[in-house]
């Protein structure tokens, strides 16, 4: 993959697309590269190196045995690893220990310990036999790449984003961040692009994991929906529409991803129970009975109870004109009571059919100052939106993104060096 050296020039630019990949937080892959048994390596400087895979079963105090440590050591180097780098316990099948000797024969005279890519913790032992460790981070090689697709006659997002080359995992991000604007089920459409920029992390060339979503395009059928990923000046990163509003919203449209609107919001529905017409004040999505339900918007429960025709049903107030209701719930959420303040995306139940239903599936309402509105077609607010100075960085900011993604769109084996 080629480097795209001359896409951001201006410094100030450069700084803010470093500072913001800075504080970007990573999601930790490991690489199983060698196998449990220690495999043994001999490095320019004739060190002798054997690398251990954690296992399940595996303790410190064993493995460090196996390669001949006394109990004694074993209680120091537990101790230093604790009072030092916070280290109390080994996971398996993702922490790496390297031992290094002078030669095969020679005793360890250092051990790494791997916790991370992007962490390792030496220790070695001085001339009196004690040991000491310290910390090292791994430097990293942070890259953004682009990548672009289109749906085709009977695409999913998440097909087309797959065929497109997107990581499964960068495509849930970009499904949550869209949620916030679209609904999956009505809004894709045959014809429509969309693309996104997001970090690749590598290490000595090898890449390790991905980053965060930097941008994201998505041709909607209510309007193109463009979010920038950008650092404020305290420090804070938030997603940002083109003009610098906030594009995260404080509610979102549909609370379970992937699930099919079966019903939608109607001021006179034949009631498939009942059998005669009324308002249907909210939006059904067909799911699987036990599928959790998150609340789409972090709130207050100011109702968890059970009556005939909502069956199991948690109501929340987000603030003073906001309210969401989830209905027909096979069963609460642990913990999920009146009074109970739950984070945006926090399981507050599952899916059922209990009350007025006819299958499992999840009934889901919007109250705006006390009137029930279409979820689908309401305008939500934003959760907070630039202030002057931050919006004329961002500005500036975007500029160079979409520069770079202008750039990249016409050579898509390049890549931005962050």
């Amino acid at each position: 993959m080629k480097k795209a050296k001359d896409i951001m020039t201006s410094n100030k630019v450069v700084h803010a697309v470093l500072g913001l990949a800075g504080l970007l937080a990573l999601i930790a892959v490991v690489l199983v590269v060698y196998r449990h048994v220690s495999s043994d390596v001999i490095d320019n400087n004739s060190e002798f190196k054997s690398l251990v895979i954690v296992e399940s079963g595996d303790t410190l105090s064993k493995l460090l045995i196996d390669q001949g440590f006394t109990n004694s050591d074993v209680l120091q180097i537990a101790k230093v690893l604790k009072s030092d780098a916070d280290i109390t316990s080994l996971r398996a099948d993702s922490d790496k220990l390297e031992f290094v000797r002078a030669d095969e024969t020679a005793p360890v005279s250092k051990i790494v310990v791997i916790p991370s890519p992007w962490r390792q913790i030496e220790l070695t032992c001085t001339e009196t036999g004690e040991w000491q460790c310290k910390t090292v981070d791994v430097e990293r090689d942070t890259r953004a790449v682009y990548k672009a697709g289109e749906i085709l006659d009977g695409d999913s997002f998440y097909l087309a984003g797959m065929r497109a080359g997107i990581p499964a995992g960068i495509l849930a991000e970009v499904y949550d961040l869209l949620a916030f604007e679209m609904d999956f089920e009505r809004d894709v459409r045959a014809g429509q692009k969309f693309s996104v920029l997001y970090e690749e992390n590598f290490s000595n060339g090898e890449k390790i994991d991905n980053g965060r979503v930097l941008a994201v395009e998505f041709e909607a059928l209510r309007g193109n929906v463009k979010m920038y990923r950008f650092k404020k000046a305290d420090g804070k990163s938030g997603y940002y529409d083109e003009n610098g509003n906030g594009a995260i919203k404080s509610l979102k449209r549909t609370p379970i991803n992937n699930a099919k609107v079966t019903s939608s919001f109607s001021n006179s529905r034949k009631h498939p129970v009942l059998g005669y017409t009324r308002a249907h004040k909210g939006v059904d999505f067909r799911a699987s009975t036990g599928t959790p339900i998150p609340a789409a918007g972090a709130g207050r429960v100011v109702a968890r109870s059970y009556n005939r025709g909502h069956g199991n049903y948690v109501k929340i107030r987000h603030n003073g004109s906001y309210e969401t209701l989830y209905a027909h719930m096979s069963r609460f959420a642990k913990g999920v009571v009146v009074g109970t303040t739950v984070k945006q995306g926090q399981t507050i139940g599952y899916v059922g059919s209990t009350g007025l239903s006819t299958g499992p599936h999840l009934h889901y309402e919007i109250i705006k100052d006390g009137k029930h509105v279409n979820p689908m077609t309401v305008k939500l607010p934003a959760i907070s939106n630039l202030g002057k100075e931050d919006k004329a960085r961002f500005l500036e900011y975007r500029k160079a993104i979409d520069a770079g993604i202008e750039r990249l769109s016409k050579n898509p084996d390049w890549f931005i060096q962050l």
